[in-house]
């Protein structure tokens, strides 16, 4: 497990900064946060290199896309052995409806986030990629009706505590 990053109010402020809006320009983040445009260049290079910042996303509206319809599949992969599950997550990966995919523990090995055009889709989906599989034993499919975004990911003060509460705002705000 990746060992934590030392953060300073700066560092922290930069980070919700671009949480909120990762398009901010440098300038403009510096003026913000308070301190020169070089300085915050160097702050948000030292954040990269220490993995803190993992990169920046395009978020795209997948029924917008003509992928309307989204569910979570449970996945049981038995047996459970290394050979079948590197080749298995690889294909899974690499599916363009995949959007998010976690091992997990439990009864269930695996959740896979899927976004189609409609039930027809869903069905192809699951019989020709997933229960087709050999080392598939058994999937189960949760459709999403709603989701929501949450707050953003900031690291907790040295107390513990979340720091987006404890600088006085609601986290998602």
């Amino acid at each position: 497990m990746p060992e934590s990053v030392a953060l300073d109010p700066v560092d922290l402020h930069i980070l919700r900064l671009l949480q909120n809006d990762a398009r901010t320009t440098y300038r403009e983040l510096a003026a913000e946060v308070g301190v020169a445009p070089s300085t915050c260049l160097d702050r948000v290079a030292r954040l990269r290199r220490s993995g803190v910042i993992l990169g920046h996303r395009l978020r795209l509206d997948p029924a917008r896309l003509g992928r309307g319809l989204e569910a979570l599949l449970l996945v049981q992969v038995r047996p459970h052995r290394r050979e079948l599950i590197g080749p298995f997550v690889d294909r899974i990966r690499a599916l363009p409806e995949s959007r998010a995919f976690f091992h997990l523990t439990g009864p269930d090995d695996y959740l896979v986030h899927v976004a189609v055009a409609d039930p027809t889709d869903l069905q192809r989906l699951v019989l020709d990629e997933f229960t087709s599989r050999r080392e598939v034993a058994r999937v189960e499919t949760r459709l999403i009706f709603q989701q929501w975004e949450c707050g953003p990911l900031m690291p907790p003060t040295a107390d513990g505590r979340n720091s987006a509460t404890t600088a006085g705002t609601r986290p998602g705000s």
